[in-house]
C-alpha cells in the first residue's frame, strides 16, 4: 500500500503562484503523478516524475509554468505552479504506482494509489 496526502491548495489571483505538496508513506513506488479535475470534466494529467531518476513529464498546457519535483529525504513530492490562470481551477490529486512498467504515466488508469485531493482556485 501507498498512502498519499496532498496539501497546499487555496485561492490565488491570476498570475500568482502556489506550491502543492504530496506526503507519501508505505511501500516504495516508481512514479508520482499529479492530475486535476474541474467540475463536469474528466480528470486530466498534469505532471509526473520518476522517483528514482527524477525524469519529469508535463502536459503541454502547463509546460514552462509548472514544475514537479521530489524531496526524497522527506518522502514528499511537490508541484510548483506559477503564472496561474483561471482555467487551472480544479481539484488537484497526487497519485502513484509501484511497478515502473505499469503503463503510461500520462493515464489515470495506470495509477493505483490516490490522495484525497486539494482544491486550487484561481480568480480573475
Amino acid at each position: 500500500q501507498v498512502q498519499l496526502v496532498e496539501s497546499g491548495g487555496g485561492l490565488v489571483q491570476a498570475g500568482g503562484s502556489l506550491r502543492l505538496s504530496c506526503a507519501v508513506s508505505g511501500r516504495t513506488f516508481s512514479t508520482m503523478g499529479w492530475f486535476r479535475q474541474a467540475p463536469g470534466k474528466e480528470r486530466e494529467f498534469v505532471a509526473a516524475i520518476r522517483w528514482s531518476s527524477e525524469n519529469t513529464y508535463y502536459a503541454d498546457s502547463v509546460k514552462g509554468r509548472f514544475t514537479i519535483s521530489r524531496d526524497n529525504a522527506k518522502n514528499t513530492g511537490h508541484l510548483q505552479m506559477n503564472t496561474l490562470k483561471p482555467e487551472n481551477t480544479a481539484v488537484y490529486y497526487c497519485a502513484a504506482f509501484i511497478p515502473y512498467y505499469s503503463g503510461s504515466l500520462y493515464r489515470t488508469a495506470t495509477y493505483d494509489y490516490w490522495g484525497q485531493g486539494t482544491q486550487v482556485t484561481v480568480s480573475s
